[in-house]
């Protein structure tokens, strides 16, 4: 036993991919929906087809513990991560709502002011949403609406395909949630043209599959999107872009503010790497989607099966 095996396991055990595995729990619930057709489940946003392209539509709920300890960046995050998600499907932000609760107006005040620097800085409305401030504990939910000429579905990760990691490290660890803040001091410019990169790669054809790193880590991100495209992918793990002073277990459950996976033929590899590395993103091919359902990480002589998606899903979701 080697210790990027004994690293591995510790990746595994966080809880974030924990919370990832719920889902499987209780989605089957769904199937009694009244069903969209052409609208798959497993990616980062609804994309419901419209003329022309397709609306976007996704929500996120955070953790009460983050809301409590530390409101004005939940309420920036509230923000930050559905615009992300957005991005992710080659889409573009329209406009966001949000339910609060709080037990005062105090507390509330921090949230929305967070929400209302976000708004400011990527310039994306905040058009209504839900109030109570007579609540036991603090709550935040927020949606966005986005749009997309052409969207960017995990499932379009194909063996063969290049995969790209891509990271803005100009930041610094906010602690005491694993979380890598370079937003909240960047340029504002500089955070809206990041975020602009994606639906502009989308519909030039450069990327054939995205997803937004999240709460699950870039291991468990990972893994949804080869749970999503019935795929399996071998990567370097000393590929990966990282702040120096992040040890690689930590740097692999880290929450970054724009960190995202993408899947490339190889021949545009290269210049969808030029894309960012132009506007100062660190971003590197990191291995390729295989067809074994595994996803392997390799350090120097030693390689190591993260996740075997055949004996272990993780969402459950395929669509």
């Amino acid at each position: 036993m080697d210790d990027l095996h004994l690293m591995l396991a510790e990746v595994r055990r966080y809880g974030g991919i924990d919370q990832k595995r719920d889902i499987r729990e209780i989605a089957g619930e769904l199937r009694g929906a009244w069903p969209l057709a052409g609208c798959d489940n497993g990616d980062d946003c609804a994309a419901i087809p419209q003329e022309g392209g397709y609306s976007l539509l996704a929500m996120e709920g955070f953790i009460n513990r983050f809301v409590a300890d530390d409101p004005w960046f939940a309420g920036w995050c509230g923000l930050m991560v559905n615009l992300s998600d957005i991005a992710a499907m080659g889409g573009t932000a329209v406009a966001v709502v949000n339910a609060l609760w709080s037990a005062g107006p105090e507390q509330a005040r921090r949230l929305m002011q967070g929400m209302a620097a976000a708004s400011r800085a990527y310039r994306v409305p905040i058009v209504g949403g839900h109030t109570n401030l007579r609540s036991e504990s603090p709550q935040l939910a927020v949606a966005v609406l986005g749009k997309a000429k052409r969207v960017l579905r995990a499932s379009g990760a194909k063996p063969g395909h290049t995969l790209i990691a891509a990271i803005d490290l100009r930041g610094a660890r906010r602690g005491p949630w694993l979380n890598w803040d370079a937003a909240t001091r960047a340029d504002p410019a500089a955070l809206r043209d990041a975020m602009a990169l994606l639906p502009m790669l989308a519909e030039q054809g450069l990327v054939q599959a995205a997803k937004d790193i999240s709460q699950a880590g870039l291991l468990g991100t990972l893994v949804m999107l080869l749970e999503s495209a019935r795929a399996g992918a071998d990567i370097d793990l000393t590929a990966i872009p990282r702040p120096a002073e992040i040890r690689w277990q930590e740097w692999l459950c880290m929450f970054p503010s724009y960190g995202y996976l993408l899947t490339v033929h190889p021949h545009q590899a290269d210049e969808v790497l030029a894309h960012f590395h132009r506007i100062g993103i660190g971003a590197a091919a990191i291995g390729g989607i295989t067809a074994d359902p595994r996803l392997w990480v390799g350090h120097g002589s030693h390689r190591h099966c993260f996740w075997d998606l055949d004996t272990t899903p993780l969402t459950g979701i395929n669509p």
